[in-house]
């Protein structure tokens, strides 16, 4: 039902998804209303592709073909054109009825279907196609006129009508002219052309009509050919012989010889470039999809119905020439149609016909592709010129630029020469179309459900493959810089190119491919060879945390990174979900501070409950976080670093509007101490591992990394639980871990500058020697390269030994780490003078680093005893600059191979 095609739901967009503003929909219907669409399959879809396949190989260059070819290769070369075409149509009809068509023809449905990068690259190269296409008919024209109306070769001074002079800048001259006769039309507007359409389709009727009565009717006969040389001409008797067994038998095999016009050898690569360009035009019907009663009907069978139709036309033609005409006639005079005609002025009438209207056909074609993409804002400011229309809504500046790059095409000057540049856009642009409807199936989006299912990705890649085999038989050099140039024009558009709301075909392949490998991704085949850090990073403001997002971009190391963050509201009281609108600004912050990030927004009463979330929904199959990424907790009153983030300093950049203003330094802050440190016992809990993040903000990395200073800057590693010395050692599971974020961090890109240091704290009597030749040993086998520092720490172990103990009886140290969920852990039990102790003699190691990783303890199993645990976190990391806590439950590291 033709209204369906039209109805509001389906007239925006090919492929589904979310459109034009509501007023730009609005004033699409009023369009189309004003504008009814009245042409039939016949008129709207047959006429012009027939049309644009019938030009100047069917009347001046099929004699060359069969000439050269013989029947067998013609026949075959025939066969591979058409079975390209014909995979090619069949992704044409797959996206013409993947829902309801405007006007804009193939570069509209592409473009529209599969994003700006196709559609944008596919549109230029159809530009190109259809402006060497508009000067190579016209050049064949030009010849035809010429060999009419030319002063034969070899006189200076013609007689009749051959009063033309030939010659290189005579016949440039005359095709300028057509041109512009050409341009005229297009200025005036489409319509004229139009409306002539069927005229001159019943002319091109009525000669092929007369050519197929010719060969039986005309009786043999002998046809005097000039031929010009450098200095003279000859004669050479070419013959049409009226069926003959004889000379079908002598045209069957090829005889391939020099070009007349050209002076070149043919082959059958040459040969085939110029009997291709009889093939193209098979997107001519797809451009009239504005017009069409029902597009989504006509164009399949429209176009399908031409293209058989001229494949049995060319067959027969074929068959026909080689029973009847000698090789010297079919390659020495393309014109030998007139020749054998019973009406030769009508064969002439019906060449100029068909050619200029081809001609037109591709100016007018390649115009309003150059308009589409001008309006489209894919290249910005580049076609700007091209948007200009007239009061009518004519594109003339569109035409004007497509006539002057017609124009120059036109300086070639032989119609054989450009044959081959056009039949390799013409392949090049085929093979896309092709591309892109296989991406389309591959895809398998829900939206992508065309009534014409006589395709599958088999046919898309058999299109693919001839049509990139064909371009380099042809011409290896012009297909390679052709390829090239497409190359460029993607990644042009996908880096330059603005946002569209027209969808893109990469998400759905990207899409589909990550959810085939995540479901591949199994987490029971997990090793310990190859862990990488996936991380969590709860931020509850970014305009504080913009140098804490860029660290633990760092530490990554190729693996997951989420964003978390909890808006504390209740769903039940509130009308809409408050977290949708707060999307696009976590999204442009992630592309504003270049970080590989995922956004995970969550609503809860508290942030415990909201972290929690996070932590079991976050990620997917085997892309789940295993590292929870907190900032510290303390008084320091919250600055905002966003404004000075190096993203951000540029005068052209704007702050992100959609995070609110930091809290107060007055202001009470949204957990307290306990509820933190049960967030940090929850992670392990959850055998998450904690980094606790500390000055952060602090830290210039730019400075700290790219300054020119000696040594370089350096990452201070320590190992142990300064907390409980009693229960240090340098291999437990957490050691392991902290020692592995330290050496992750030293393999980003930015930090490869920086040097290990690792302190060993030692104690008087305990063999130091001993403990640093086992420690080297350790980084030796785990292949991690850092400097080793002796620390004597006696002093600070006494401050710890006069402390107050635990209870007797509790575990012994080797134990503690499984008990201490259940036990009070004596780090609760050291005295702030030890502790400070602690922080005194890291602070002392000089000189300054860039950052320093310490070892953290659990929280104790008391929930009483978590503020007094975070106030001795507190003392032990002040005035340290940028610091990290981390916990690891992960067995993270390997010696094996």
């Amino acid at each position: 039902m033709a209204s369906s095609e039209r109805s509001a739901l389906l007239t925006y967009r090919l492929c589904g998804g979310s459109g034009e503003d509501e007023r730009g929909r609005e004033r699409g219907r009023a369009a189309a209303a004003a504008t009814p669409r009245k042409l039939p399959t016949f008129l709207g879809v047959v006429v012009p592709t027939l049309l644009s396949m019938f030009s100047v190989v069917l009347f001046l260059r099929l004699g060359f073909v069969v000439g050269h070819a013989g029947l067998y290769q013609a026949l075959a070369m025939f066969a591979v054109a058409y079975f390209i075409i014909g995979m090619t149509v069949l992704s044409v009809c797959a996206i013409a009825t993947n829902g309801a068509l405007d006007a804009g023809g193939a570069y509209y449905m592409i473009s529209r279907a599969l994003g700006p990068e196709f559609g944008g690259s596919i549109g230029i190269m159809f530009f190109l196609a259809n402006v060497c296409g508009s000067a190579l008919y016209l050049l064949g024209l030009v010849e035809a006129v010429v060999d009419s109306f030319g002063i034969p070769p070899g006189q200076e001074v013609g007689s009749g009508v051959h009063v033309l002079p030939r010659s290189y800048w005579y016949e440039l001259l005359y095709g300028t002219i057509l041109l512009a006769l050409c341009l005229v039309v297009c200025l005036v507007g489409a319509s004229i052309y139009a409306k002539a359409t069927f005229l001159i389709f019943l002319i091109v009727a009525g000669v092929l009509g007369t050519i197929l009565v010719s060969f039986f009717a005309t009786r043999p006969l002998g046809v005097p050919i000039r031929m010009q040389h450098l200095n003279s001409s000859e004669i050479e008797n070419g013959s049409f012989t009226g069926f003959s067994l004889a000379t079908l038998r002598e045209n069957l095999g090829g005889g391939y010889g020099v070009d007349y016009t050209t002076g070149q050898m043919m082959s059958f690569s040459t040969v085939f470039a110029v009997m291709f360009n009889g093939c193209t035009g098979i997107m001519a019907g797809s451009n009239m999809s504005g017009d069409l009663k029902r597009p989504s009907y006509s164009i399949p069978r429209g176009t399908i119905s031409a293209v058989l139709f001229t494949y049995l036309v060319y067959n027969l033609l074929a068959f026909l020439m080689c029973a009847t005409c000698n090789r010297t006639l079919l390659q020495k005079d393309y014109g030998f149609l007139r020749d054998i005609s019973i009406f030769p002025p009508l064969v002439t009438v019906g060449i100029y016909a068909a050619t200029l209207s081809a001609a037109m056909s591709n100016l007018i074609g390649a115009s309003r592709i150059l308009y589409a993409l001008a309006r489209d804002d894919l290249f910005g400011r580049a076609l700007a010129l091209a948007k200009k229309t007239s009061a009518s809504g004519n594109p003339i500046m569109a035409v004007i630029l497509s006539w002057l790059v017609v124009q120059l095409v036109l300086f070639s000057g032989k119609l054989n020469t450009i044959a081959g540049v056009v039949t390799t856009f013409f392949l090049l642009v085929y093979a896309t179309v092709n591309l892109a409807c296989l991406a389309l199936e591959w895809a398998s989006a829900p939206n992508f459900r065309p009534t014409f299912r006589y395709f599958t990705w088999h046919t898309c890649l058999l299109g693919i493959a001839g049509c990139c085999v064909m371009m380099f038989l042809i011409s290896p050099v012009s297909a390679s810089a052709s390829l090239g140039f497409l190359l460029i024009l993607l990644l042009a558009l996908h880096y330059l190119s603005p946002s569209s709301t027209w969808g893109y075909i990469s998400q759905a392949l990207i899409f589909h491919q990550v959810r085939k490998y995540l479901l591949m991704l199994d987490v029971r085949k997990d090793h310990v060879k190859f862990w990488r850090p996936q991380m969590l990073l709860m931020v509850q403001n970014p305009r504080g945390s913009a140098r804490l997002i860029d660290f633990v971009n760092d530490l990554k190391k190729s693996g997951l990174y989420v964003l978390g963050h909890v808006e504390l509201q209740d769903l039940d009281t509130l009308p809409s979900d408050p977290l949708q609108p707060q999307q696009d600004s976590w999204l442009s912050l992630v592309d504003k501070l270049n970080v590989k990030a995922f956004i995970s927004l969550t609503l809860a009463p508290s942030v415990r409950h909201g972290v929690r979330q996070l932590l079991f929904t976050s990620g997917l199959g085997g892309m789940r976080p295993n590292t929870l990424v907190l900032g510290f907790y303390d008084d320091a009153a919250p600055q905002d670093s966003l404004a000075q983030h190096p993203a951000f300093t540029s005068a052209r950049e704007e702050l992100p509007l959609g995070f609110p203003p930091l809290r107060a330094a007055t202001a009470p802050k949204l957990l307290s101490p306990r509820e933190y440190v049960g967030i940090v016992a929850d992670a392990l809990k959850m055998l998450r591992n904690v980094l606790l993040v500390r000055n952060l903000e602090s830290l210039d990395k730019a400075w700290e990394l790219r300054r020119a200073a000696s040594p370089p800057p350096s990452i201070h590693v320590w190992p142990v639980n300064l907390l409980r010395p009693d229960s240090a050692r340098y291999a437990d599971t957490c050691s392991l871990f902290l020692l592995q974020m330290a050496c992750v961090l030293n393999m980003a890109r930015a930090w490869r500058r920086a040097r290990l240091r690792l302190f060993l704290c030692v104690e008087a009597g305990a063999m130091p020697h001993a403990q640093e030749d086992k420690l080297r040993q350790l980084l030796k086998d785990l292949r991690i390269q850092a400097q080793i520092q002796l620390v004597p720490w006696d002093g600070v172990v006494r401050l710890h030994w006069q402390a107050p103990r635990g209870p007797p009886g509790g575990p012994a140290p080797a134990e503690e780490e499984e008990a201490a969920v259940n036990f009070p852990p004596n780090t609760t039990q050291v005295s702030d003078e030890y502790v400070c102790a602690a922080n005194k003699m890291v602070l002392e190691q000089g000189p300054a680093p860039a950052v320093r990783f310490l070892y953290l303890p659990r929280p104790p199993a008391d929930t009483g005893l978590y503020p007094l645990y975070l106030r001795q976190l507190e003392l032990l990391t002040r005035d340290l600059g940028p610091t990290v806590l981390v916990h690891g439950v992960s067995a993270v590291t390997s010696t094996q191979l």
